[in-house]
This record gives structure tokens, sequence and C-alpha cells, in this order.
């Protein structure tokens, strides 16, 4: 029991998240944030994997490398353009962003790529 406190205050805190702010220009910001959201909105839920996909077959010249799309997420999911939902499979996890007003297709999505692995 003595051990096992000394390690509950031998942890650090988590630090918190500060507010992203995008140091792009603002017409360059509005051109990725269309983009991004109706690439989200057309093909329903998606990973961050398969939105990097989908970018790349858009020929968004605009985001500079994976992460810069990555932290533009997160970005529009602060401003609640964007929500990131949960969706358990098996004992893994799968973070999917999808739009507010969209239906939730979460099992057709992991049954559609179930369905192309096989």
């Amino acid at each position: 029991m003595f051990g096992t406190a000394i390690r509950y205050f031998a942890k650090k805190a988590k630090p918190k998240m500060r507010p992203v702010s995008l140091k792009t220009p603002l017409e360059q910001r509005q051109t990725i944030t269309r983009a991004l959201f109706d690439i989200v909105n057309e093909h329903g839920p998606l990973t961050i994997g398969e939105t990097w996909q989908r970018v790349q077959d858009v020929g968004l010249q605009d985001l500079q490398s994976k992460t810069h799309m990555k932290l533009v997420l997160r970005w529009m999911k602060e401003k609640q353009k964007l929500r990131l939902i949960c969706n358990h499979v098996g004992a893994h996890k799968q973070f999917l962003y999808t739009t507010w007003f969209s239906k939730d297709n979460v099992n057709l999505a992991t049954a559609k790529k179930s369905s192309s692995k096989a």
C-alpha cells in the first residue's frame, strides 16, 4: 500500500492542451478548411489516414504535410466545425472525424472496411 501511494504521487500531471492557433494566412486557411470539410462531409466518418488519402487524391497544394492536416483538423474540432467520434472495433478503438449534422454511419464505415479487406 505504501508503494502504491509513492507511485501515485510520483506521477506528473498531464499538461493541459492549449488552443490551436494556425499561422497560415486567412485565405489559405479558408481554402484548406473548406476542402477538408467537403471531404469529410462527402465521404462520411473518416480516420486521419483516410482523410490524408482523400486530400492527396484531390491534390490540395496548401497543406504541407500530414502533421499540418492533423493540426488543422484539431483546430476545426475546437471551432466545432467537425466532431471526433470513437468507434470500438473489438479490442481496438477507431477515431473518426465527421460533421455535426451528418448521420452516424460508423457501423456502415466499419462494414465497408471489413468487406474490402476480405
